[in-house]
């Protein structure tokens, strides 16, 4: 029986990272059934409630170094993990487990990594210094492999393949519908999903966001419904937004599993979103979206489906993002029938994280 951990963004009751343990967990069970995974967590115990599976604190070094020790290989990932945009200290937290699993002689894989930015002399080297100690790397996206190799990371095998969520699969739809019932939203409309986050505490985008949302509402004759991916944080920013349109849109307020969420998606006619996990959620239930840019990864992720963002929240244009809207909604039809073709390509790539994953265990 292998013995694998898995470190990464867990346990803080955001959407996209548990998606992601969600979607590894049922790949890997897949692939092998016996496989013993122990997951460090910022909340053990609702990781080993939420998925079932063994859990350990992510400042109990003791444990976590003692798991490594007996471990068959350490996952770094999926996610943002080795970057120092959104955190600096992160970035040294998730540096320092894979050099503890290193000193500890426990083969390392860089598991669907989005990697980077990273800023700093000294960041900088300390990650190519690991980087080119592990033993396999794959990341989700062009972008990241432009950043490796700026990193001068070139020791490991290295391959792009796909974020892991891509690799979920589709859920019952009466979950979702069931869920937005409750909520007051009847399907007598077109509903349209937005979900937001709080970003450096800028103000000029959740404005826009709000126009956009009596615009989408009046020209395209919808429902609005915020949804949130990182409980309870966006739900706050979402209300907030709400509180400034007209069109009295919903706000979706509890913690919704995996599951949930991607149900409620797929219930949506359109979803406009700065998350990068609710983009991919509508992906893999065939919804039609809009990406507003926050970070590189959001670019990077619509350049793999041949588009580009709306906008930045930095500077976001109000006739830009209704433009991308309409546009999205008019080629609808068009959009489900391609996003098919292009989903299954994605998903195989996202497979491939997991059989490079065994391949590396099957090496030790």
């Amino acid at each position: 029986m292998s013995n694998v951990v898995i470190s990464g963004y867990y346990g803080s009751r955001n959407a996209g990272d548990e998606a992601m343990l969600a979607a590894m967990l049922e790949v890997f069970s897949d692939m092998d059934p016996k496989v013993n995974i122990t997951v460090i967590s910022s909340n053990p115990e609702d990781t080993t409630s939420r998925h079932g599976v063994r859990s350990i604190g992510w400042l109990d070094f003791p444990a976590i170094y003692g798991q490594l020790k007996s471990a068959d290989l350490l996952i770094s990932g999926g996610g943002s993990l080795l970057q120092n945009v959104t955190s600096r200290r992160s970035l040294y937290y998730y540096m320092v487990i894979i050099w503890m699993a290193i000193f500890v002689n426990t083969p390392v894989m860089l598991y669907a990594q989005g990697i980077g930015p990273i800023r700093g002399s000294l960041a900088r080297s300390i990650m190519r210094w690991l980087g080119n100690r592990v033993n396999m790397i794959t990341v989700r996206d062009k972008g990241s492999l432009r950043e490796l190799d700026s990193l001068g990371i070139t020791v490991p095998y290295i391959e792009a393949a796909a974020d892991p969520v891509l690799a979920i699969h589709k859920v019952d739809l009466a979950i979702g519908r069931s869920i937005l019932e409750s909520s007051g939203i009847s399907g007598a409309k077109p509903i349209i999903g937005i979900a937001v986050r709080e970003w450096c505490g800028l103000p000029e985008y959740k404005t826009t966001v709000a126009i956009a949302a009596d615009r989408i509402a009046e020209e395209l004759k919808a429902q609005i419904v915020f949804l949130p991916m990182q409980y309870p944080d966006d739900v706050r920013t979402a209300e907030y937004i709400a509180g400034m349109t007209h069109c009295q849109p919903a706000v979706l307020n509890a913690d919704y599993t995996t599951t949930e969420l991607l149900s409620i998606v797929g219930n949506m006619d359109l979803l406009v979103s700065i998350r990068l996990h609710a983009l991919i959620f509508a992906g893999v239930m065939g919804v039609p979206m809009v990406g507003i840019s926050y970070d590189p990864k959001i670019d990077r992720f619509l350049e793999c489906l041949g588009d580009e963002p709306a906008g930045n929240v930095e500077k976001l244009d109000i006739e830009r993002l209704m433009a991308a809207v309409h546009l999205q909604w008019k080629n609808r039809s068009s959009f489900r029938a391609k996003n098919t073709e292009l989903f299954s390509g994605l998903r195989n790539m996202a497979l491939r994280n997991a059989e490079l994953a065994f391949s590396v265990l099957n090496a030790k």
